[in-house]
């Protein structure tokens, strides 16, 4: 055979391989789903593609309110999947969230939507999975968000989705009639099982975009790191996905209270005394009830809490006591908090604490337990009063819980851990404030991570500098390669050693310098992981 012949053979012989996938790329951005066909759209970057607003369950209006996700009803033709769905019905609650949901229907009851971002060039692609989830304290949050693009992280060879779930009243509303006409002995953490109906539709669909969905990495900030915990301990998500990322919080009971979620017969109660109140005797009033009205009326009533609880079908114990027992998902952890997550304000008094005050403000919340906890957080100056007030708001609040979910998983989780610590301070524009206060004066605030970890600072219009682009760009990096591998590590970057749980466990820092240090503070988590037991028990 001549050479010729022999290379006409063997680009034919290729050609016949390559014949059963040639349906397998993405012929006009457009991709198949169980439920009917997607056309997606160019990002600004060409190799990406996003597909936005794709509905993942029924809408959960009329007779689906308070009911767990159905099925897609499939629809004929093409879906243009270019615009963001409605957001949940939400109330305006934080200022510093940007929408960039439709036009004609902002908000909706009828808001289970979901959005792709993937650079896979075909189906055969098997690129992994980031499924995330937003926060906003189970009240407000979309999947719209800027900072939430997912863009620069198909960008870093993974796939990124983002959905949105019930919130507040609709998401989490409880009631002895529900829990009755429930099948499952249930009522409330809709919200919660609509972010385990998105990550089914990852497993059945996610391969058509590239993905693999045995590959699947779920991922959140605040309510939406909570959500991560309670998806490791829930038997409803088991096997949905494979590592777990975690900004900021974890359900492990915010000390000194111990306990963080109410149980069923609680959230029926607070449910009836909520239904009562609207004058709805059954469960058809409440359904009468407009979705502006049943907002407005939870709104009112702000001792009236609408957020996970331990139902016993979704959560069947409290996600700390399923950590204890070993109950929870065998998954590696990467899971962190950052360096001032509360202000003094948002505890204490309008006036910043002092040498003098602080002490006082001690005194009057802690009583007996005062001098203890003034040796963990010392004001011997009014600069150190001021910066312990900040210390002490921010582990009561976040710090703390997250630190106990790294542990836990740790001890009983069977996979790798790595804990993290953000402590660069946005810079901002001289004589910007943020109710009344310098947003450089909140230092590293909660939530402020989000923009760096998904690459969207230009989302803000903060006069960034370049040393917040090389953190943005490394834990981007660390991120992505936590999802591709288990293991944030990878060339060019700093190590980031595995949390081993000793005595002083290494914890990466991402400041103007990237680097690994051991973990301070220490004592002070243990000291209120003592107070959580003790106030359990006593409970």
């Amino acid at each position: 055979m001549t050479r010729g012949k022999g290379r006409a053979r063997m680009a034919a012989l290729a050609g016949l391989l390559l014949m059963p996938f040639a349906g397998a790329t993405f012929a006009d951005d457009q991709v198949k789903t169980t439920s009917g066909i997607v056309e997606g759209v160019r990002a600004a970057s060409p190799a990406v593609r996003a597909f936005r607003g794709i509905p993942f369950a029924a809408p959960p209006i009329g007779e689906l309110r308070w009911k767990a996700p159905q099925p897609v009803r499939p629809w004929k033709g093409v879906l243009k999947a270019g615009g963001f769905g409605p957001r949940c019905m939400q109330a305006p609650v934080f200022s510093d969230m940007i929408f960039r949901d439709r036009a004609d229907k902002p908000m909706s009851e009828d808001c289970l939507y979901l959005n792709v971002w993937t650079a896979a060039k075909s189906a055969e692609d098997r690129l992994a999975v980031m499924v995330w989830f937003y926060g906003g304290g189970f009240q407000a949050g979309s999947s719209s968000e800027p900072r939430y693009d997912g863009e620069n992280f198909a960008k870093k060879g993974i796939i990124v989705v983002s959905l949105n779930y019930r919130l507040g009243v609709l998401g989490f509303f409880s009631h002895p009639e529900l829990t009755k006409e429930s099948g499952v002995h249930a009522s409330g953490n809709y919200g919660l099982m609509d972010q385990i109906a998105g990550l089914r539709w990852v497993k059945q669909n996610i391969a058509a975009f590239g993905g693999d969905p045995e590959k699947v990495t779920i991922a959140g900030e605040s309510a939406g790191s909570l959500s991560v915990s309670a998806l490791m301990a829930s038997p409803l998500a088991k096997g949905l996905f494979r590592l777990a990322i975690g900004e900021s919080g974890a359900f492990f009971g915010r000390p000194p209270a111990g306990s963080a979620m109410p149980t069923l017969g609680e959230t029926e109660k607070t449910g009836a005394k909520f239904a009562e109140a609207l004058g709805a005797n059954d469960l058809a009033a409440l359904h009468a009830k407009g979705a502006e009205d049943l907002l407005n009326a939870a709104q009112k009533d702000r001792s009236l809490q609408f957020w996970p609880s331990v139902d016993g079908y979704v959560l069947p114990k409290e996600v700390a006591a399923i950590f204890v027992e070993g109950g929870q998902a065998h998954v590696p952890l990467l899971a962190g908090w950052n360096a001032e997550e509360a202000s003094w304000a948002v505890v204490y008094a309008k006036e910043k604490p002092t040498a003098h005050t602080f002490p006082q403000q001690l005194r009057a919340r802690f009583d007996d337990r005062s001098a203890e906890i003034l040796k963990l957080y010392p004001a011997s100056n009014d600069e150190e009063a001021h910066k312990s007030a900040i210390d002490l708001a921010s582990d009561l609040f976040i710090v703390y819980i997250t630190w106990a979910w790294l542990e836990m998983q740790n001890k009983t989780g069977q996979a790798p851990v790595y804990g993290y610590v953000f402590d660069r301070t946005p810079p901002v524009a001289p004589d910007t404030k943020v109710n009344g206060i310098s947003p450089k004066e909140l230092g590293a605030r909660h939530a402020c991570e989000i923009e760096y970890v998904f690459g969207t600072l230009k989302s803000q219009p903060n006069p960034w500098e370049s040393a917040d682009f090389k953190i943005s760009d490394a834990m981007a990096s660390y991120w992505a390669n936590f999802t591709k591998a288990g293991d944030p590590n990878g060339p060019g970057l700093a190590k980031w050693p595995v949390y081993d749980g000793g005595a002083d466990p290494m914890m990466m820092h991402f400041a103007e310098q990237i680097q690994a240090l051991p973990q301070a503070h220490r004592d002070r988590y243990e000291f209120w992981s003592g107070a959580a037991a003790t106030a359990t028990a006593h409970h």
